[in-house]
């Protein structure tokens, strides 16, 4: 069976870079009938932030990824989170120990930046491995005695990975074929921590081992540390699991990661839900009016490459359709434009009665007084005009709302010296109850009394829905009535008496 694991840390809110990991682990796991594990990895003390694991959850909630084994669900590999884990890792790492493929290493940290330091004078990096552990204080270079000694004075340590690899390493991947990795670069990396968590590099091989991952999908970020892991497995006589590394999502410009600080200066979103920071909201896609759907269809396009005919998809279809051969290696520019014309299009598909679950409570209750018919007709009418949510309430608004003021702006385009006139007669052939009001109706009128169909058509729209543009106007007559329409043209007579052309 395959087991794909989405595994983040809890130090800030997930990125929709994070999400595009989960969702990708989620397809993949769900296409071969598989599980989609969540394992938090939280051995970062100092960097874990309060609220996280939260904003991670609620997320993944909100965009409908459900995982199958993880915090708060019962599974057969727990506990998911590593915090939780501490007596696995100390039990493996003392089988490295003890096979001499790891080591106690008491070094200050002042030496090792010292020695960082000489190596950037030199013009190379400093890396600590297999040629330079030797000048360090560790229990390679100390006898038994003294490192025991050591040890039991509780004097600071840390147990590196020892790396004996005497030629390159290649390391596999299904994206990006073999990648070569010279082992003089290699540094035997830290396992276990001074205050006796594991590093990432440590914990994540065990757990996957042990959580019987068969499939690692990951961000490039992690493809420096390809080597260490591969090493670890082959420590342990671990078969490993099948590894892709998926490309960075870009800014806009294509130069550089996608940021907050990209979002906040260009304002849109780069959580999939708010995060609060410093007693600020930071809205995600959901505030911004986003479908948990319409957002991972989005953000399945970024480094996936899509056949046209399946640009828009919900999840059951990105199931069937999910094909790692057609992941790309270069990074994807982000692009909120498009997400926005996603998002619109998923929420042409809606039912209606869906939609509106998503209006306030305020709103649910103002709509009451109106029947169904009515107001689903309203929003038929109105659905190719919404990209993001709160664009539901604002246009069924417009249409059973009587306009309370205009925009100077709009009537200094629209009204003249003719247009009181026009408007009181429009209020009386509207009043006449033996004229069926049509656009034909209106053109004929236009024709016969020499005024310009645009004028009239203009004037209209300005008095019914306070604004130029806007659904098909004689549509919202006849759902608003007569009555409600000689109302408004009025209001708009008065208003413009006293208007200054």
């Amino acid at each position: 069976m395959e087991r794909l694991r989405f595994a983040p840390s809890p130090t800030g809110p997930l990125h929709i870079g994070g999400l595009r990991t989960a969702l990708f682990n989620y397809l993949y796991a769900k296409q071969n009938n598989g599980k989609f594990i969540l394992r938090i990895e939280d051995t970062d003390k100092k960097r874990k932030v309060n609220g996280s694991e939260k904003h991670i959850i609620d997320s993944l909630k909100w965009a409908e990824i459900n995982f199958d084994e993880g915090p708060l669900i019962n599974g057969p590999f727990g506990p998911y989170r590593q915090s939780e884990r501490a007596s696995i890792y100390s039990k493996y790492v003392k089988i490295l120990l003890v096979q001499n493929k790891a080591y106690y290493a008491f070094d200050l940290n002042e030496d090792l930046e010292d020695a960082r330091k000489k190596k950037e004078k030199e013009g190379s990096r400093f890396v600590y491995g297999m040629n330079s552990r030797k000048n360090f204080k560790n229990s390679l270079t100390l006898s038994l005695e003294k490192t025991t000694e050591l040890i039991k004075k509780n004097v600071p340590y840390v147990i590196r990975l020892k790396i004996n690899q005497k030629s390159d390493i290649l390391c596999k991947d299904i994206l990006r074929g073999e990648v070569k990795f010279n082992y003089e670069e290699l540094e035997d990396k830290i396992l276990i921590k001074s205050d006796g968590s594991p590093t990432y590099h440590f914990a994540n091989v065990v757990d996957d081992y042990l959580m019987k991952i068969t499939t690692v999908i990951r961000g490039e970020e992690w493809l420096s540390s390809f080597p260490i892991h591969l090493t670890l497995y082959k420590y342990f006589n671990w078969v490993p699991p099948k590894f892709i590394h998926l490309p960075l999502i870009l800014n806009p410009s294509g130069k550089g990661k996608l940021s907050k600080r990209d979002g906040i200066r260009n304002g849109y979103p780069v959580y999939p839900i708010g995060w609060i920071e410093n007693e600020i909201l930071i809205p995600g896609f959901k505030e911004k009016g986003f479908t948990g759907d319409s957002l991972l269809n989005y953000i399945a396009q970024l480094g996936w490459s899509f056949f046209e005919s399946n640009e828009m998809c919900k999840l059951t279809k990105l199931i069937k359709i999910f094909n790692v051969e057609n992941l790309q290696k270069g990074g994807a520019r982000f692009d909120y434009i498009k997400a926005l014309w996603i998002n619109s299009k998923h929420i042409q598909n809606t039912e209606n009665k869906t939609l509106l679950n998503h209006t306030s409570d305020e709103f649910k209750m103002k709509i009451k007084k109106y029947d169904q018919k009515t107001i689903y007709s309203i929003l038929e009418l109105v659905k190719n005009r919404i990209e993001v949510i709160p664009d539901i309430e604002k246009k069924i608004n417009l249409i059973i709302d009587s306009p309370i003021g205009f925009n100077e702006r709009d009537l200094k385009k629209v009204i003249n010296k003719n247009s009181v006139p026009l408007l009181k007669s429009l209020s009386t052939i509207f009043s006449d109850e033996k004229n069926m009001i049509s656009k034909d109706f209106l053109i004929t009128y236009c024709n016969e009394n020499k005024i310009k169909f645009g004028d009239i058509m203009q004037l209209l729209r300005i008095s019914i829905i306070g604004e130029l543009s806007g659904p098909d106007i004689i549509e919202v007559i006849k759902i608003i009535g007569l009555k409600r329409t000689i109302e408004r043209i009025d209001f708009l007579n008065n208003t413009i008496s006293n208007f200054k052309i």
